[in-house]
């Protein structure tokens, strides 16, 4: 499992800035066909990102926190 975390104000543009609003941030769900994460703006996270698979060029905020990549 990989652990990704949001940090608010760390990138700019139009679809991920609401994201710095944690109501909006509150509106995230699983959507089953694209097989990731999105938000009503249309803002969805790659699934191979999610996975693991690859790391972004351009994370837009968002980092892996996960445990045991941090001790890697």
């Amino acid at each position: 499992m990989r652990v990704i975390r949001y940090t608010p104000g760390e990138a700019r543009g139009s679809l991920i800035k609401p994201l710095d609003d944690a109501d909006f941030f509150a509106k995230v769900r699983v959507d089953p066909e694209a097989g990731t994460v999105v938000w009503p703006n249309g803002l969805d996270l790659a699934p191979e990102v999610l996975h693991g698979d690859y790391e972004p060029e351009n994370p837009l905020g968002f980092r892996d926190v996960t445990a045991a990549r941090q001790s890697a």
